[in-house]
């Protein structure tokens, strides 16, 4: 499944014949930077900041006429921390890729994501490289991500997949009801295989945007690095504040 949804994805990507949106009144090249406040930094359903709180921003580029962009994200973290020898406590992603519409109603999205943890310390190295395939149909999305590395760390986990299916959907005043579904398989690693959801709303202000949602997974006990055993994937309330400038 995972080879044929990429490779959908891909081929409509490189098609010469796909139908692009109105960017009319776009510029050719978008700069932006974002910086947000969550009360727990969720990756996947399991917390990487212990269930506490973490910073985090980044900034993005768009070339608008090709669909190419770029971008760097980061986060404090402290699941790294937990383990034995970890030292670390930010997590620096860089991803690139390029996106566009195949009609009207039908979108994709290609590319690569790097997790870089600077000074880890730990063997395997918890950096992780994904490649990844979105289409998306109106509000709505499925998504699949493939490790080219160890996934974080665990080892002999290369190939390890990720299904994302979700939507956002914009209702009056601002609000977005965000919906998520997702199932991380490892590789050689079955036991560690999980699924998470979420279910969410998002408040634009205009000065700032607020987001909560009830995030969990189906994992019952202990999870991950963590001081006394925290269960870093049991149901929560999650609340951020994010600005775009």
């Amino acid at each position: 499944m995972k080879n044929f949804a990429l490779a959908t994805v891909l081929a409509a990507a490189f098609c010469t014949n796909l139908a692009r949106a109105d960017d009319a009144a776009k510029p050719d090249n978008d700069l932006s930077f974002n910086v947000s406040l969550t009360s727990d930094y969720r990756y996947r359903g399991i917390s990487q900041s212990r269930l506490d709180p973490a910073l985090q921003g980044g900034a993005d580029y768009v070339n608008n006429p090709t669909g190419l962009y770029a971008g760097t994200w980061l986060s404090t973290i402290k699941w790294i921390e937990d383990l034995p020898g970890g030292s670390d406590s930010i997590e620096w992603d860089l991803y690139a890729g390029k996106r566009g519409n195949i009609t009207a109603d039908l979108s994709y999205d290609v590319g690569f994501l790097s997790y870089v943890y600077p000074s880890n310390g730990l063997s395997p190295s918890a950096n992780t490289t994904e490649i990844y395939g979105q289409l998306g149909f109106g509000p709505a999305y499925i998504k699949y991500s493939d490790s080219l590395t160890n996934l974080f760390g665990n080892p002999d986990s290369k190939n390890s997949g990720y299904l994302d299916v979700g939507a956002n959907i914009d209702v009056d005043n601002g609000f977005t009801i965000n919906l998520h579904a997702g199932h991380q398989t490892v590789a050689n690693n079955s036991s560690l295989s999980y699924s998470d959801w979420k279910v969410g709303v998002t408040k634009d202000f205009g000065f700032a945007s607020v987001a909560a949602a009830v995030v969990g997974t189906n994992t019952r006990n202990y999870v991950g690095p963590s001081p006394d055993n925290m269960n870093l994937g049991k149901t929560a309330l999650v609340v951020s504040v994010s600005k775009v400038f």
